[in-house]
């Protein structure tokens, strides 16, 4: 089982697949597709049944029940990866015996995984854990989501003595830009019940989130040639300082946690003429 998980997990992450918040299509990116390809042929070989990709990049699937009775299920993972890092080329690593020390990703750009920074990465001491080369994303997020999926109902498969009732499968685009669910056909689906398999701890369950929106923050300036500029220019990268300032410190990512929220300026772009802030807003309170 280690084999097969650890295969799909590299074959998935070979495939670049990030989306772009920019575009104003859906899906985002057409590489996507790439992955959502391999996914349904896996699928048919497999022999799941009511096997689909839609134009929108949505793959669904069903393992038929082998026992009445029992209440429809889902699993689901998205297909894309963040717009943050690239996802192309990526090398992954494998370190073996993991020594719970700093992990250097790069030693030529110094780019190096802290203990200090994330001491969460101390808790895989003793275990295989893969990384990458410190230029691109792993993919994780979420291609061991779709890795775990697949090899699981490979198992199920292979051993239909496991009773279960109809177990839904869908993967998604776009879910890193926040659209992951804006075309998702849930009476398609079917499932009474389902389950995202996306990061956290082992043995952990997630049964909440929060709501989250974005704000695009663009401020139109004035430029003048600083010989003249006195009474004239109005410089948008000092008017979104201001801008920035007027956010309370105690509702940024960095100062709350649990139900929190928090207001995340996660780019800026700017000159005197235009500056862009791009914030994310997260809060478990719909209201506020």
């Amino acid at each position: 089982m280690r084999e097969k998980v650890l295969g799909r997990f590299l074959k998935y992450i070979s495939i670049d697949t990030q989306s772009d918040p920019e575009s104003k299509t859906s899906p985002s990116t057409s590489k996507q597709f790439d992955l959502a390809r391999i996914l349904v042929a896996e699928l048919e070989e497999m022999g799941l049944e009511d096997i689909s990709l839609d134009e929108r990049c949505y793959v669904m699937a069903k393992l038929p029940a082998n026992e009445e009775g029992l209440v429809a299920i889902g699993f689901i993972a998205h297909m894309d990866t963040s717009p943050d890092l690239s996802g192309r080329d990526v090398k992954p690593r494998f370190i073996e015996n993991y020594d719970g020390g700093d992990i250097i990703l790069n030693e030529e750009k110094g780019i190096v995984t802290s203990l200090k920074d994330y001491p969460e990465i101390g808790d895989f001491k003793g275990q295989t854990i893969i990384v990458t080369d410190g230029n691109t994303l792993l993919g994780a997020d979420d291609k061991a989501g779709k890795a775990e999926i697949m090899t699981g109902l490979e198992y199920l498969v292979e051993n239909p003595h496991i009773r279960h009732g109809d177990i839904m499968v869908a993967f998604t685009p776009d879910e890193e830009i926040g659209c992951g669910a804006d075309y998702f056909d849930v009476e398609k689906f079917g499932a009474k019940y389902a389950y995202t398999f996306d990061g956290g701890q082992l043995g952990e369950l997630e049964y909440e989130n929060f709501n989250a929106a974005s704000a695009v923050v663009k401020i139109q300036g004035r430029n003048v040639h600083p010989g003249s500029a006195k009474g004239k220019m109005v410089n948008s990268i000092y008017i979104a300082g201001q801008v920035m300032e007027a956010f309370p410190e105690n509702k940024r990512p960095e100062t709350t946690e649990g139900y929190e929220g928090f207001f995340h300026l996660n780019d800026i772009k700017g000159s005197t003429e235009e500056t862009v802030l791009n914030y994310i807003i997260r809060d478990h309170d719909r209201d506020k």
